[in-house]
């Protein structure tokens, strides 16, 4: 059993690790003390929510992640099922990365790299240590589609990139044994509801202006139709008797008369919670602002503490 703790294993723009103590305080309030709970995430991105519930809650019986991203979800099936030689991968290409030395020569093998990822033939392992490969060394560590569905993020620039963490990579396999992982739309999600089941959303966030649409990670865009259509959804499980916490951004904290979420959500429990964004096309955008914590029930664990103290 490795010593170290699991946390996201990628850089993911709009992760929620800076967030996480603020959304545990908003969990309902017969969370801590139900047994055999169904915890299921339709949009995992990083996961670092996922990794913190698993640690922090053992009644989570049963686990299920879905994302629309396909190499990312078999990363997160590699890492679950073939961490051994996913690390022996990764050290391969770790080792090659750091003799080459040189910008030019490490920027030509990620160009490289970034070319095979995009083909179709590739193993498991290939995807998998690629992925993790090209969000440890790519600008930012963002995670961008063209409209054909590559990736066509441009090299970043770090002086000694840790592309392979052992250690990481068997902390995060030994706890997703638990959890099955699922490729596609997240309204799929649906068939795997089990007894006491919570669902945490978290999608693409409905941009603030047209330079912060980063929301658009994969070729299949998330619009308003969308934002809608999910709606739809989360209030389909709150007829069923599902728990469901949603996050997204606050676009009335921008713009006054953006009331999109909060007519969209009128019938549930908005609260606006602080967050830190540092990644943004404009640096003078980056910093505090407010996000938004949808949830369709009333009683919740505890007041928030320090929201103003991030």
């Amino acid at each position: 059993m490795t010593k170290t703790k699991a946390k996201p294993f990628l850089k993911w723009a709009g992760g929620k690790t800076q967030l996480l103590p603020t959304i545990d305080s908003f969990l309902p309030k017969t969370f801590r003390n139900e047994e055999g709970v169904t915890y299921i995430e339709p949009f995992v991105g990083g996961g670092a929510m996922l990794f913190y519930m698993l640690q922090k809650y053992p009644n989570i019986k049963r686990a299920v992640i879905n994302d629309i991203n396909p190499h990312l979800i078999k990363t997160y099936s590699v890492i679950r099922d073939e961490p051994y030689t996913l690390i022996e991968a990764l050290n391969e290409i770790q080792t090659e990365f750091k003799l080459l030395g040189d910008y030019d020569k490490q920027k030509d093998l990620y160009l490289d790299i970034r070319n095979r990822f995009n083909q179709q033939y590739l193993t498991n392992i290939e995807e998998a240590s690629y992925m993790i490969f090209l969000n440890r060394t790519c600008f930012n560590g963002l995670y961008r589609e063209n409209s054909k569905g590559g990736f066509n993020v441009p090299f970043g620039r770090y002086s000694n990139p840790t592309i392979c963490d052992e250690e990481l990579i068997l902390a995060d396999s030994e706890l997703l044994q638990k959890v099955e992982i699922l490729n596609g739309d997240f309204s799929h999600t649906a068939k795997h509801i089990q007894g006491y089941t919570f669902f945490y959303f978290d999608p693409p966030y409905r941009p603030l202006d047209a330079t912060s649409s980063f929301n658009s990670y994969v070729k299949e865009s998330f619009d308003d139709n969308e934002q809608i259509r999910l709606k739809h959804f989360y209030s389909e499980l709150t007829v069923d008797g599902c728990l469901a916490m949603l996050s997204n951004s606050d676009c009335k904290g921008r713009n006054a008369k953006d009331d999109f979420f909060d007519k969209l959500y009128k019938d549930f429990f908005i609260e606006r919670v602080y967050a830190k964004r540092s990644i943004n096309a404009n640096a003078a955008k980056r910093g505090i602002l407010t996000e938004l914590l949808i949830r369709n029930y009333e009683n919740y664990q505890g007041n928030p503490e320090n929201l103003l103290n991030i």
